[in-house]
């Protein structure tokens, strides 16, 4: 591909502080390009930018542009930024943070693109800190922040990267995967891709991207066929539940609600006995999925389990927040049913009294043409409370607010705000209860408000 960044000496990032920002930005410092950033939040990622000697402007102005002869930004930055018009009025090159994204992973010989409707997070995670247990200098660009690597991406000196392959808006067919993770493929970004052959036809474009192996789940027939249709020269290993895969866990054992062991088999035998320290069976898939793809990659069996011993969760993946007068708080990102009922189907199977979903739906598309999912996945709950829905990126165009997934849902109770949300739960949640926050935007807010409360009764 063209390497836009040949001549480039200054670059300036809008919205540095971003988790698919930060890890670009630290692979470009190493390479010695002079950077600078700006963001609308003072955050512990722009903290450690600031430590690596970037400079970073807090609020968005046209004067921070100044020397820089190109801008990244990300997908969420709207067209009328100040920053982002200037860039264009001046004439300087603006490239969107896949653009990038997808010429720095043409840089590395082993490139993981880790791929799929849920579980690309974690799957990178566990993945990223496989690799790091077997002395390997890596690159990393997770969508979430590990607190083994202190954030959300590392810059390393090795051939190896680990990058999160998102399909939103085919922005995973920029990558150059050389060994591509397709974990599922679920209904999701239907605003987009509008129907599953679309959705499909797109995994199956970025199989065909890959150059040298794809590790496919076996059990999911939608990847299943997506990589059949690809016809790609890349080698299949498959992973999943059963026999019938290269590689899938047998003698599983919940052994707590954060700690459970397996056998990880590959073809009919046993390779190693592993445990993980996150909660769910899906999460053994997880695991599964990664050791796959880094023992077909060479990795000795040795090494799976001391990263997944590492592995003690991701910011924002089943999270605890806090523990207060037997009222236990946590956090997750699932914004899909699928990853809703997931997410609450674990917390009912431990030893919690009650557990309370309190979601904000995120994008009106999404909430729209899965009412009735959303609705179906919630109500595993005990108790549900919903905010408002977080339109991000979309006006309200469908006409859909909480209230209209709140009637679907039995006993369910929303409100406007999340300092409302919290200020409820909070007076009706009784020792022994699970409190915890679903959504992709920025419901992790009443969860550490909720917090607050109960401290201070």
């Amino acid at each position: 591909m063209e390497n836009f960044l040949t001549g480039k000496k200054h670059i300036h990032f809008i919205g540095i502080g971003g988790s698919g920002m930060y890890p670009l930005a630290q692979i470009l410092h190493t390479q010695g390009y002079y950077l600078t950033g700006s963001d609308n939040n003072e955050t512990a990622t722009l903290d450690a930018v600031r430590r690596m000697g970037i400079p970073v402007f807090l609020g968005h102005d046209p004067k921070n542009l100044e020397g820089a002869d190109l801008v990244v930004h990300t997908a969420a930055i709207m067209a009328d930024n100040p920053e982002l018009c200037a860039a264009k009025a001046s004439g300087v090159l603006t490239v969107e943070r896949s653009e990038l994204l997808g010429l720095v992973t043409s840089w590395y010989s082993k490139a993981f693109c880790v791929s799929g409707t849920h579980g690309k997070t974690t799957t990178s995670s566990m993945l990223t800190l496989i690799l790091l247990a077997a002395g390997i200098d890596m690159s990393a660009v997770i969508g979430g922040k590990l607190k083994n690597i202190g954030g959300s991406g590392r810059a390393g000196k090795s051939e190896y990267m680990v990058c999160e392959a998102c399909e939103f808006v085919d922005t995973f067919l920029k990558l150059f995967p050389d060994i591509s993770i397709i974990l599922n493929i679920d209904r999701d970004h239907m605003d987009y891709f509008k129907t599953m052959e679309n959705l499909k036809l797109s995994f199956s474009k970025f199989c065909k991207k890959t150059t040298d192996m794809i590790i496919a789940n076996g059990d999911d027939e939608n990847t299943m066929q997506a990589v059949a249709d690809s016809s790609s020269a890349a080698k299949v290993i498959t992973f999943g539940k059963t026999s019938k895969n290269d590689f899938y866990a047998e003698n599983i054992n919940v052994i707590s609600d954060f700690n459970t062991e397996f056998s990880l088999m590959h073809k009919g035998q046993e390779l190693i006995k592993l445990a993980i320290h996150v909660p769910g069976i899906h999460n053994v898939y997880n695991a599964v999925a990664a050791c796959a793809a880094a023992y077909s990659a060479g990795i000795p069996a040795e090494a799976l389990r001391d990263g997944l011993e590492s592995y003690n969760g991701t910011i924002r993946r089943f999270e605890r927040i806090a523990e207060i007068n037997g009222i236990t708080i946590a956090d997750d990102y699932a914004h899909h049913p699928a990853e809703v009922a997931v997410t609450l189907r674990t917390a009912k199977q431990m030893s919690f009294k009650r557990v309370w979903a309190v979601h904000q739906p995120f994008t009106y598309s999404r909430t729209a043409m899965l009412l009735d999912e959303f609705a179906e996945a919630l109500s595993i709950a005990d108790k549900v409370t919903l905010s408002e829905i977080m339109g991000s990126r979309e006006k309200n165009t469908y006409d859909i607010y909480a209230k209209d997934l709140a009637a679907k849902i039995d006993g369910c109770e929303w409100r406007t705000t999340l300092e409302e949300v919290a200020q409820y739960v909070a007076a009706n949640a009784q020792e022994g209860d699970l409190i915890i926050t679903l959504g992709c935007g920025d419901v992790y807010k009443a969860a550490e408000r909720i917090a607050e409360i109960l401290k201070a009764d």
